[in-house]
């Protein structure tokens, strides 16, 4: 009788233990210039559209370059006593951080060339090599610092650009949101900004694609260069076969060099890097751009914990990889 009572408990305990099957809800929105997808298990029996839209607007408000009314445009347009959100905050002080560890390849003041080269919300492309050697005087991240909860700036001219940085910690605030309701799985997407918690509906890891870098390739998803686990972490790729133009025959790419002004011209096509937060992820991805493959891979190894997947061509103008070996375990399909 005992043995049977102890069998039918242990029979209870594992019924217990299997983890109850919910729906998973799949939402779609526009922000930020861009479009999202966020999929969660609907644990709650909630629908949270309403309220990460609303966050993401808020976000605007604070980071976006594109609204006039925003924290940053009027810190940019030298409003006087702008009061700074945490969102800005940790921004900045982010952007710090990557500023010093990169040797200056990060580098949010570098708004005004990034104007001047048609990117942007600036006006038409203005790029004489006597113009941009003008605007120079107002990048570095020495000509901003933060001081008593507000922005001084060495110049009226500096300009603060968080578009390499901000998009990722986007995508960090709206796990954050979904963490604080006990959503345990979910995958947030913003622009191509990616970050993967717990398991998808098929109890398996996420999938996240690794577009291929060829210049027209402007649908994501469509031409893949590689497919990766995501296992708690996020990812976030920059690269110059989306935004560019190209002006008598000459290409020009929207990832600016601040230390030269000018677009970074290295081997590197794109730069995918994995994180455990997409703020890290997004900052580095565009830190390595400007690097180039062979200072990224000297920056790397004082990385812990930093994976990355670099597409770049040979003396040959051929196609090549390269990955950390960490990320050569999450990858479940590779086109070399």
């Amino acid at each position: 009788m005992k043995t049977v009572l102890v069998f039918a408990l242990a029979i209870l305990l594992a019924a217990g233990c299997q983890q109850k099957k919910y729906e998973y809800k799949k939402i779609a929105g526009f922000a930020q210039g861009t479009n999202y997808h966020i999929t969660y298990e609907n644990s709650t029996g909630k629908d949270y559209s309403d309220a990460i839209d609303s966050i993401l607007k808020a976000f605007d408000k604070s980071l976006s370059i594109y609204d006039s009314t925003s924290i940053i445009s009027r810190i940019n347009n030298n409003e006087p006593d702008v009061v700074l959100d945490e969102w800005f905050t940790t921004v900045f002080n982010k952007s710090v951080e990557v500023n010093k560890l990169s040797g200056g390849a990060f580098d949010i003041t570098v708004g005004p060339v990034v104007r001047a080269w048609g990117f942007g919300n600036g006006p038409e492309a203005k790029h004489d090599t006597a113009y941009i050697d003008s605007l120079m005087t107002f990048v570095g991240m020495d000509k901003a610092r933060l001081e008593n909860g507000k922005i001084i700036k060495a110049y009226p001219g500096v300009k603060l650009d968080v578009n390499a940085i901000a998009q990722g910690f986007s995508v960090d605030i709206v796990c954050d949101f979904l963490a604080a309701r006990g959503i345990k799985n979910y995958l947030v997407e913003i622009g191509g900004e990616v970050r993967g918690v717990g398991r998808n509906a098929s109890g398996n890891l996420w999938r996240v694609g690794i577009d291929k870098p060829e210049d027209g390739n402007m649908s994501p998803g469509t031409d893949l260069q590689a497919i990766i686990n995501l296992d708690n972490k996020a990812l976030a790729t920059s690269g110059n076969y989306r935004k560019f133009y190209v002006e008598n025959g000459v290409k020009y790419s929207h990832t600016i060099d601040p230390q030269t002004g000018f677009p970074a011209r290295n081997t590197l096509l794109s730069a995918t890097v994995i994180a455990t937060d997409c703020i890290t992820a997004d900052a580095l991805a565009t830190s390595f751009m400007v690097l180039g493959l062979d200072k990224s891979k000297k920056l790397l190894e004082t990385l812990p914990g930093i994976e990355v997947y670099f597409v770049y061509t040979n003396d040959k103008g051929n196609y090549e990889v390269y990955f950390s070996p960490g990320l050569a375990r999450m990858i479940v399909e590779s086109q070399e």
